[in-house]
């Protein structure tokens, strides 16, 4: 009987345990649609009226484009180049953010490079043409202003400092010129420096679908704030494989800033030292615990490096706290602080850690460019040059240099372009005469030749090469 009374209390309390199970289980089943849902609408209604659509255009003589040929468009975001039959008119479409009520839109330099024309295209279907303001190619990034109008829907900026992997995001613009999309996903990586987009590389990385169009359109947290400018995409086929990257929204308020600011070039401080990145061989040596950090290799006399006290083998770790892995790094931290002013470098030098003052200064244009464009019968006519200077080798991103001219603009169609002269070409010697400045330049082609010996850095490699007359 004792045996049978148990079992029968045990059987008593299991039913009992199990009904209460079920009816909690009850109370959290949704009772109403308001219970199941779980949305970005409100997100995106928010956010929304403040993306665009660009379209960019010029007319041209010739019917072909070699822009359109760039491993850039072809790698990462065509965002529907195309030109139209005979090739009078070439065009481009991508997105844009309005960052300001009065018509400021940010975009990607890329989806107006070349361009003359530009066009507009609210969510509302409001167009509006629009002003180049300001092309930054270092950055990617381009501001316009629309033409009339006031009261636009401008979107908050945030602040990329503050999100991690892992935060929701929601990615908006006109993929393939389908119409403005919306699609959702997190952050997956962040300081991606090995993108080889524009010349600071410290992207957002993001699994949202981002596909060619989406260009210059907007990366969003949960708070309705810009993240980022969505940019560029891996991908092999030319659609989204998962992978995408963004330009951080605090390098995007600068060149807003300049723009504001009634600028047409965005001028960032100028350290006057040379970096590398470094290798666990390197960090070893120099006793540290890991190769993280950006090696200082040289530094420029009179420049703020020099003046900060920086010395060859102090490794830079931090910038006003911020920790800084490669030397990417550390030129996208300097590149989003203004002109004035000074930062904090966390440097360790044989061991010791260190807090070092750096002024935050313009490169200076000493020497001045004293711009030349070459004509006449030699393989540089059509082409451009200046002096090298701090300010010209900050702007073309060039090193290890500081006499010499460089090309800073080749003709479309040219002599120059024919024969393989590019932009950052630097010019050491032509028929053995050493180049040092313009003047050498231009008393150098001056006359006619049957060949010409030319000595060329380009890229931080020296060729030698010869070219018929």
């Amino acid at each position: 009987m004792m045996d049978l009374r148990k079992v029968v209390v045990a059987a008593v309390v299991a039913i009992v345990s199990l009904t209460a199970a079920q009816a909690q289980q009850a109370a959290q089943v949704p009772s109403s649609m308001s219970q199941v849902k779980l949305s970005f609408a409100p997100l995106v209604k928010k956010v929304q009226p403040s993306v665009v659509n660009v379209y960019a255009s010029r007319t041209e003589e010739v019917s072909r484009n070699p822009l359109f040929d760039d491993p850039f468009f072809r790698k990462f975001f065509g965002d529907g180049n195309a030109q139209r039959p005979g090739g009078q008119t070439a065009q481009s479409l991508g997105s844009g953010v309005i960052v300001d009520s009065s018509g400021l839109v940010v975009t990607n330099h890329h989806v107006i490079e070349g361009m003359t024309d530009v066009k507009v295209a609210l969510g509302d279907k409001r167009e509006y043409e629009a002003e180049i303001v300001l092309r930054d190619p270092r950055t990617d990034l381009a501001i316009l202003r629309l033409k009339g109008g006031h009261d636009f829907p401008a979107m908050e900026l945030g602040d990329s400092d503050t999100v991690e992997v892992g935060d929701f995001i929601i990615a908006i613009g006109n993929p393939f010129g389908v119409g403005q999309t919306v699609t959702q996903g997190i952050i997956s990586a962040l300081a991606r420096t090995q993108v080889g987009v524009s010349d600071y590389q410290f992207f957002i990385q993001t699994d949202a679908a981002i596909n060619p169009g989406n260009s210059g359109g907007a990366m969003v947290g949960t708070d309705g704030k810009l993240v980022g400018i969505n940019s560029a995409i891996y991908s092999k086929s030319g659609g989204s494989n998962g992978i995408g990257f963004a330009i951080p929204v605090n390098m995007v308020k600068v060149v807003v800033a300049a723009a504001k600011g009634g600028v047409t070039k965005v001028k960032r401080p100028w350290v006057g030292a040379d970096l590398q990145s470094l290798t666990k061989d390197v960090a070893d040596g120099l006793g540290l615990e890991r190769p993280s950090g950006a090696l200082v290799t040289g530094v420029w006399p009179n420049a703020p490096a020099s003046e900060a006290g920086l010395k060859s083998g102090d490794v830079i770790t931090t910038v006003d706290g911020l920790a800084i892995d490669d030397p990417e790094a550390f030129g996208f931290r300097l590149g989003t602080k203004m002109i004035g002013g000074s930062a904090n470098l966390g440097i360790i030098r044989g061991g010791k850690v260190m807090q070092v003052p750096i002024k935050l200064t313009a490169a200076p244009e000493t020497p001045a460019r004293q711009l030349v464009k070459i004509s006449g019968p030699s393989p540089f006519s059509g082409a451009s040059f200046v002096n090298i200077s701090p300010a010209v080798l900050e702007e073309m991103t060039l090193a290890g240099l500081s006499t010499g001219v460089v090309a800073i603009e080749v003709e479309e169609g040219s002599v120059a372009q024919d024969v393989g002269v590019q932009r950052g070409d630097v010019i050491l010697s032509i028929n053995g005469i050493k180049i040092t400045n313009t003047a050498d330049m231009t008393a150098a082609t001056a006359s006619k030749h049957m060949y010409w010996k030319l000595t060329v850095n380009r890229g931080g490699q020296v060729v030698n090469t010869v070219i018929g007359g």
